[in-house]
């Protein structure tokens, strides 16, 4: 199945650890090349990645990662108004994808398990499938400033943002889309709401939204030094018992 990962943002808070956040180490390994590995390893066969700041960096790692991954094929599309909303850097893959794909965030990471599960997804012509971590308490995987939260009913999510007070999950960054994510995005970019988020509150107020619980699969988003330091952690955790 057909992947597109957003690797396109610069990554501030992480800048003394890396140039470009997509290539920020974890644990000796760059974050889009975990990202790319363990996907791979769940059944997506095929990766555009959306590059922006630093992207000729980016793109050089991964023409090496292509090579030490062979009939995986890797490509990229360049997002030149990177500094703007991550909607425009998913909308910029639009042209790689004929058909379901899923969607991923270059500095999330995530068990193989639930690619898996995503793929075998069957959406609707039109809706957007979302894994959703349900785990509200003791979670300290989760940054409360930062977190996307989303309010799911019936297995579908209503409504998404990182301010909404009324929620009940976290969005990880992972996706399984149909073409209505586009649709979706660029009816929000004409409306002066350039996000991810905005196109998703589009599908959302359609009924077009439906979660996959993660339970107690692995994944973090790693945004800043904290993030970091406990997603090594994590890994080591996970490592030792694999």
């Amino acid at each position: 199945m057909k992947c597109v990962i957003i690797a396109a943002g610069r990554g501030s808070r992480l800048s003394a650890h890396a140039s470009s956040k997509p290539l920020l180490s974890v644990l000796g390994v760059p974050l889009i090349e975990r990202v790319i590995r363990d996907a791979a390893n769940g059944g997506a066969t095929e990766f555009c990645v959306v590059t922006g700041y630093r992207g000729d960096a980016v793109e050089s790692h991964l023409k090496q990662l292509a090579s030490a991954l062979p009939g995986v094929p890797i490509g990229t599309v360049a997002n030149r108004e990177w500094e703007l909303g991550n909607g425009l850097s998913v909308l910029s893959a639009r042209d790689c994808e004929d058909e379901n794909f899923l969607l991923l965030m270059a500095d999330h990471l995530f068990d193989p398990a639930i690619i898996q599960r995503l793929v075998q997804l069957r959406p609707r012509s039109g809706d957007v499938h979302l894994a959703v971590d349900f785990g509200l308490t003791d979670n300290d995987r989760i940054d409360l400033e930062d977190v996307t939260r989303v309010l799911v009913r019936d297995g579908v999510v209503i409504d998404i943002g990182k301010g909404i007070s009324d929620y009940n999950g976290y969005d990880t960054g992972l996706f399984h889309c149909t073409q209505g994510l586009f649709q979706a995005l660029e009816a929000s970019a004409a409306g002066g709401d350039t996000s991810l988020s905005g196109g998703m509150r589009i599908l959302c107020a359609a009924g077009r939204v439906r979660s996959l619980d993660m339970e107690d699969t692995f994944w973090m988003d790693v945004d800043d030094e904290a993030a970091l330091s406990l997603a090594e952690r994590l890994l080591r955790q996970r490592e030792s018992r694999d």
